[in-house]
């Protein structure tokens, strides 16, 4: 008797719990606006004479032989130029193929929430004036600077070095807190400031390397979660309308 009710009972695997998209309330939206709002204004005002950005690379380049000794380290190269970003598009990647395989609709979104915030940063910085530490006269090379919102001159050299591209990949593991919100907040605001910290650690890195200024790095972060943002709510926003349909 035992043995027929084992056999006509159904043997399913586990189901799949589906992560869904979900609408945030426009008061977060609204306090993030103004977050941003003055957290960009900050920044302006830190970049308005730029004395801190030069002080801060500054510390790593050595007067005498006119160049960053960092600038060439193998370790620094490996470690935080490949390693740390490595793992951050592995982490985007592996997210992307497990919400495709899955259907799990948010793990994609947030996927592609984590390459969307660096290809903007890397799109701003291509068609940047702006130069790099080791370009500039006063680090040993031959452009000049200029203030951020400033009118470039024809000796502001190669240009294409703001925002911070490379520390635009740590900011970019932002995106997970959509991952976990609303199930688990506190999870989700531990992603979001892990990767804060991880895009200053990595923008630090270049840094000392010779190759963005804090206030690039700043703004890189400034950007990320701004485009975050906005395409979260926006998806969000249109899937709630075509579900009403």
């Amino acid at each position: 008797m035992q043995l027929t009710s084992k056999l006509n009972q159904t043997e399913t695997s586990t189901p799949i719990r589906i992560k869904a998209l979900y609408p945030l309330p426009r008061r977060f939206y609204a306090i993030h606006a103004v977050l941003l709002m003055v957290f960009g204004l900050l920044f302006l005002w830190f970049a308005r004479e730029g004395s801190l950005d030069t002080m801060l690379t500054g510390y790593w380049f050595d007067p005498l032989t006119q160049r960053f000794p960092w600038k060439e380290n193998r370790w620094l190269d490996l470690i935080n130029h490949r390693v740390l970003k490595d793992m951050v598009i592995a982490t985007g990647v592996t997210l992307l193929f497990a919400g495709l395989l899955r259907r799990q609709p948010r793990w994609v979104l947030v996927a592609l929430l984590i390459g969307l915030g660096p290809l903007v940063v890397g799109i701003l910085k291509a068609t940047s004036a702006h130069a790099c530490p080791w370009d500039l006269v006063e680090f040993g090379g031959k452009a000049f600077s200029y203030p951020l919102l400033g009118t470039p001159t024809g000796d502001s050299g190669p240009g294409r070095c703001f925002p911070g591209g490379h520390a635009s990949s740590g900011f970019s593991l932002m995106a997970l807190f959509f991952l976990y919100w609303p199930e688990r907040r506190r999870m989700a605001w531990f992603c979001w400031s892990g990767a804060l910290v991880l895009g200053l650690v990595m923008g630090y890195g270049q840094m000392m390397r010779g190759a963005h200024f804090l206030s690039h790095n700043l703004w890189a972060g400034w950007w990320v979660w701004l485009v975050q943002l906005l395409t979260y709510g926006c998806i969000t926003h249109l899937t709630k309308k075509m579900r009403k349909k």
